[in-house]
């Protein structure tokens, strides 16, 4: 499952399919060059797995403000490079070379300084975010902890600048050399990732380690250039193999969704909710208790390859280009290659990937028909089709329980939905109650401030939709912000996601609220 995360967080990023898999056998190589302990090789198998966790971490944020395809172009390549080249990146990924002259100029103009503003906290919000999701991976503290000082650097000029030298763990800083390595390699060969590597020692890079990686080059960068890194790269985990069972896998899948949804806040909590209404309706429609199981964990992680969509489309208010709109048909593929490779997730993916199809073959991505669509297909498609419709997007209000339940009628009087499917669902819908637990010991106020706050809300929106001064939120935001142990939104919509603190309805994005 951790593998599979890893490769949506390349779709994520726009970096290469199987960037991270690359990077973490080199990683481990590295590691075994340089003799490290197994506790050491372990952690940092784990953290080049997920080094990209927190990618969707303020992903609309970033949306606004730099060009997608620039930022994996011209961003991802110096972000180990000097402060020069850093700044550099970014001006190029807010306004790519190519563009007219006056065009780069107004952009640059318009959007440095909230860049320049966001970088810091966003990084913080990149490190809480990966640090929630390893944890809840199951990897404990020796691994999660890591991403604390995931932007530090050997020089000390990383974010926050803390730590330097031996001082960041020697797993960071075999993973910062074999992450980079990886990407420049894929740009240039072998000579050039051996050459930025060179270039860096010193600087963002451990000397020692990066010496290493110049004796060891050629063993360190050999790959099969036609063939998959997935079966070495599990076959390279170090000790004793970690496994999952029952609510840790649970854990995990509910993971793998939040990273997705985390995305947009549009989209916050879309995945567990559509995973807790297609159980509740699979009860109805009497599957038994293992096909109620799998037909909730398959949704958990319906949504994964939404995030190889750039975020910018999924946040356009208007309609969508032929080019977007067939990047967005294309998701449910994008799922099915994150999943395809491990055979529980396989299994899960049958159905996972059907969410957008429809009995009379008018969905996608495979235009299945009615034959091919078994019943818990059937039923994810109309649960996760009457979920979408109580949540806002950028375009429409959420539509209220009833109004949703004839919209979906509408579409099985249409041939596209299950008829069946789509009653158990609003049968199901019908019958829920909003969770009442709040954890950390949150106070009511404050749940409900942190799923304002999961939802794209700034504090005085917040103040103006609870009908509170602005001071007051901002004590409840800063109180909530303790009690769960995060300083960022980002982290704090995890939250709010794992805990059902971000549930549509009772509280949705103001009308005048436009999202962080």
């Amino acid at each position: 499952m951790i593998a599979a995360l890893c490769l949506a967080t390349d779709l994520g990023t726009g970096l290469p399919f199987e960037h991270g898999l690359q990077s973490t056998l080199i990683a481990s190589r590295l590691a075994s060059c340089l003799g490290v302990d197994e506790e050491t090789a372990r952690q940092t198998y784990y953290a080049c797995l997920l080094f990209y966790s927190g990618c969707t971490a303020d992903a609309e944020v970033a949306a606004e403000i730099f060009d997608p395809q620039a930022m994996a172009r011209y961003f991802n390549p110096v972000i180990f490079g000097s402060r020069a080249e850093i700044f550099g990146g970014i001006l190029r990924a807010i306004a790519p070379p190519g563009d007219a002259p006056a065009v780069r100029a107004a952009r640059i103009a318009r959007r440095l300084p909230r860049a320049i503003r966001a970088y810091p906290p966003h990084l913080t919000a990149l490190c809480e975010v990966a640090q929630m999701l390893t944890h809840r991976l199951g990897l404990g503290s020796s691994v999660s902890d890591l991403f604390v000082v995931l932007t530090e650097r050997w020089d000390g000029k990383g974010e926050p600048g803390r730590l330097r030298g031996a001082e960041i763990p020697l797993a960071l800083r075999i993973v910062h050399v074999a992450r980079d390595a990886a990407l420049h390699h894929a740009l240039g060969g072998t000579e050039e990732a051996l050459r930025v590597v060179r270039e860096r020692s010193g600087g963002a890079f451990d000397p020692e380690i990066a010496s290493a990686f110049e004796r060891h080059t050629a063993e360190l960068m050999t790959f099969d250039p036609l063939g998959s890194a997935w079966e070495e790269t599990l076959a390279s985990e170090p000790g004793r193999l970690t496994s999952l069972h029952e609510a840790g896998v649970d854990r995990a899948l509910s993971a793998m969704g939040d990273f997705a949804d985390l995305a947009s806040p549009f989209f916050v909590g879309h995945s567990a909710g559509v995973a807790e209404l297609v159980a509740d309706a699979a009860i109805v429609s009497g599957f038994d208790a293992a096909e109620v199981v799998a037909t909730r964990r398959a949704a958990l992680v319906h949504e994964v390859g939404r995030v190889s969509v750039p975020v910018r489309v999924w946040q356009r208010p208007g309609p969508l280009t032929a080019d977007e709109w067939e990047r967005v048909r294309l998701h449910p593929y994008y799922t099915q290659r994150v999943l395809a490779n491990s055979p529980f997730l396989s299994k899960l993916a049958a159905v996972a990937t059907c969410e957008h199809e429809r009995i009379d073959g008018s969905g996608y991505h495979r235009n299945a028909r009615g034959p091919a669509l078994g019943r818990a297909a059937r039923l994810l498609a109309a649960a996760d089709a009457y979920h979408a419709l109580t949540e806002p997007r950028p375009q429409r209000a959420a539509f209220s329980g009833s109004e949703a339940a004839k919209i979906a009628a509408a579409e099985v009087r249409a041939g596209r939905l299950d008829g069946g499917a789509v009653a158990a669902v609003v049968q199901a819908a019908s019958g829920k109650r909003p969770r009442i637990e709040r954890a950390a010991g949150l106070t009511e106020r404050e749940a409900q401030v942190i799923g304002l706050l999961a939802r794209g809300l700034q504090t005085k929106q917040i103040a103006r939709t609870l009908g509170i001064s602005v001071k007051t939120a901002d004590h409840h935001v800063q109180s909530a912000y303790g009690k769960i142990g995060v300083s960022t939104r980002a982290a704090a919509a995890l939250f709010a996601m794992e805990h059902g603190l971000a549930t549509w309805g009772e509280l949705p994005i103001a009308g005048d609220a436009k999202p962080l």
